[in-house]
């Protein structure tokens, strides 16, 4: 597939918003500001309503977004935003798969900032929870509810810090759009950030989009210990492999065998590692990270961020997954099926082989390292799920400085962290659309006991509320990033 290739990101400013930045920064820098974590108490109680509301709706891939779209749409309205600046918009083929767009008119014709959260939640059996899953509890200074951690709780900030601007007539330099989006989850044919760079792109354009589904705050052993800026993702990309023969009677086996032939190529690329390609949003992570760790493990992770990383301490990381995945791209087989009788020699094996790809290589690079390793031209090679290319946004700049500002405003010590994720989000329509694109939230999670997706999902109350401080301070910060 040939690359994207990003567009260069221009943060050249005025005199006026480098003042504006500069006053922002002594403001984030007080005492008394540093000293509140949370948002005001109305500002928290409004989010709450919106979060329970949100919860409520039971947005799931076969009920769709509609509903929740919709009820976003009346708070907005109801908070003095005008009609036209809010539009709720569903592929004409599915009526369900609504979206909201809004937008905040700012002082200058300079390109937007856009912020992105999707309205759609996996699905949840009641029976498997505690809670009512469509029902916001509250127990023991626990939120619960499906979604409260993706992504609703996250929309109700953006929503909340929105109407918070409003009401207290602020105006920022440029446009702050916000699109709360249809069918993330599921990976479904409507997805909303897809659908509205393709039919609505006017609404929609930006010079920059931070998309808080794609950060990650992390709290380990009760303390808060970073806060990720989501730089890049790995691209998705999936194949479909296949040995076929012409069968037989079971009594007469022969080395021909597609299961056998299959399983020996899917053995062949079990034991193997991919080169080594250690972005530049990666190298920062480790050399960051180390401030964090200890004895080797700090040692192999300053070794491998500098220019020419050590290959015995990337060897030393790569025994554990989540630092492995981090320096590689990787493919993995997820599914197999072969044979059609109990006596009968197979005639067919099949496999998927699920990739995720480090950016700056290519689906055509992948398949033909693949067709390598697997060291069989018997098995024949067909795409299940293209990749679609997704380039980095700068790891470092204006954009992280703002990050990291609003986060030591609030927590002076917590560490602030470009990363490059595994999996998937809507950033990748945004960065393929050539629009810088940053994953950013201060959601504080468990490393080591997090639900989302999972049974009686949850968010601390008082984490929810820094969530909301934290959003307005974000909006506020962002808008001053000087761009063209």
């Amino acid at each position: 597939m040939d690359h994207i290739k990003l567009v260069k990101k221009s943060f050249s400013s005025s005199r006026s918003l480098a003042i504006a930045g500069l006053v922002s920064l002594v403001a984030y820098s007080s005492p008394l500001w540093a000293q509140q974590t949370s948002a005001p108490a109305a500002n928290v109680a409004l989010g709450r309503q919106v979060l329970s509301e949100l919860v409520a709706v039971k947005s799931v891939h076969s009920l769709g977004s509609t509903n929740a779209a919709k009820l976003v749409a009346d708070r907005l309205l109801a908070a003095g935003f005008a009609s036209d600046d809010v539009k709720v918009l569903a592929p004409k083929d599915f009526p369900d798969k609504a979206n909201t767009v809004v937008r905040l008119r700012g002082k200058t014709q300079a390109k937007p900032t856009l912020f992105i959260g999707h309205l759609d939640v996996v699905e949840a059996k009641p029976e498997d929870w505690n809670f009512d899953p469509f029902k916001l509890a509250e127990k023991d200074g626990w939120l619960y509810g499906r979604g409260v951690i993706d992504m609703l709780g996250q929309n109700s900030a953006m929503l909340a810090s929105l109407i918070r601007l409003k009401q207290e007539g602020y105006v920022p330099e440029r446009d702050i759009i916000v699109a709360f989006t249809a069918d993330e989850e599921a990976g479904g044919v409507a997805n909303g950030v897809d659908f509205l760079l393709k039919e609505h792109r006017s609404l929609v354009d930006a010079g920059l989009v931070i998309n808080p589904d794609a950060g990650e705050a992390a709290i380990k052993n009760g303390k808060k210990i970073y806060l990720t800026m989501q730089t890049s993702e790995k691209m998705f990309l999936s194949f479909e492999v296949e040995v076929t023969d012409k069968g037989g009677h079971s009594s007469r086996p022969t080395k021909d065998n597609p299961i056998y032939r299959l399983s020996q190529a899917l053995a062949r690329l079990s034991d193997y590692s991919f080169p080594l390609h250690l972005t530049d949003t990666v190298k920062q992570y480790f050399k960051g990270r180390a401030a964090l760790e200890q004895g080797q493990i700090k040692k192999d992770m300053l070794a491998v961020s500098g220019e020419k990383s050590d290959l015995a301490a990337a060897k030393r990381l790569s025994r554990e997954v989540e630092t492995n995945i981090q320096m590689r791209t990787t493919c993995t087989a997820t599914e197999i099926s072969g044979g059609h009788a109990e006596n009968a020699l197979p005639q067919r094996a099949k496999a998927t082989i699920q990739c995720r790809v480090v950016p700056g290589e290519t689906q055509a690079g992948t398949e033909a390292l693949l067709k390598q390793v697997m060291r069989d031209p018997s098995v024949k090679f067909s795409v299940r799920t293209a990749a679609r290319p997704s380039p980095e946004s700068a790891p470092s700049g204006p954009v992280r400085a703002a990050v990291e500002q609003v986060t030591k405003s609030m927590w002076p010590d917590i560490a602030v962290l470009p990363s490059m994720t595994a999996g998937a989000s809507d950033s990748i329509y945004t960065r393929a659309a050539g629009i810088p694109t940053y994953g950013v939230d201060a959601m504080f999670d468990d490393l080591d006991d997090g639900r989302a997706h999972g049974r009686d999902e949850r968010i601390d109350v008082k984490v929810f509320a820094e969530e909301l401080e934290f959003m307005y301070r974000l909006m506020k910060a962002i808008d001053r990033v000087p761009m063209k």
